[in-house]
């Protein structure tokens, strides 16, 4: 009997950037609205099950959607009560995934008006391919 294998691979065509703040979610996405002119609002939590036995982890998420350009922006926590998100990333408080395209000129826009929020200690562009626990980003 012949077998078939099925080969998943999992899209992590996005630009992540890791930030961290010493600040509660709703009060930096409070922040990046007010100040970068973003309109994030509050969506279900990001569930990831870390271990089959084990109810999922949640993770505050938040979500804003630009029409022009097609943009997809969301902000997920990296720490709750019982982990982190990416384990080993755990100096940073959140990600935000940034879908489609994106130039340079607005991406350094983003990081560098990140930088400059009260609160915020940094926010950094950062390779998602280099990370053991990606698959924990996929939304």
């Amino acid at each position: 009997m012949n077998k078939t294998y099925l080969k998943l691979s999992l899209d992590f065509d996005f630009i992540l950037i890791a930030i961290t703040a010493s600040l509660k979610d709703y009060v930096l996405c409070h922040h990046i609205n007010t100040q970068l002119h973003f309109n994030f609002e509050k969506l279900e939590d990001h569930e990831v099950f870390f271990n089959i036995d084990e109810p999922p982890l949640s993770f505050s998420k938040y979500f804003f959607y630009v029409e022009q350009g097609d943009n997809e922006y969301f902000i997920l926590n990296n720490r709750n009560s019982d982990g982190f998100l990416i384990p080993e990333m755990n100096k940073v408080d959140f990600f935000m995934i940034i879908h489609q395209y994106l130039d340079k000129e607005d991406l350094n826009y983003i990081i560098s008006g990140l930088n400059k929020l009260p609160g915020i200690q940094v926010a950094a562009k950062i390779d998602p391919n280099k990370l053991r626990s990606k698959e924990n980003l996929i939304i």
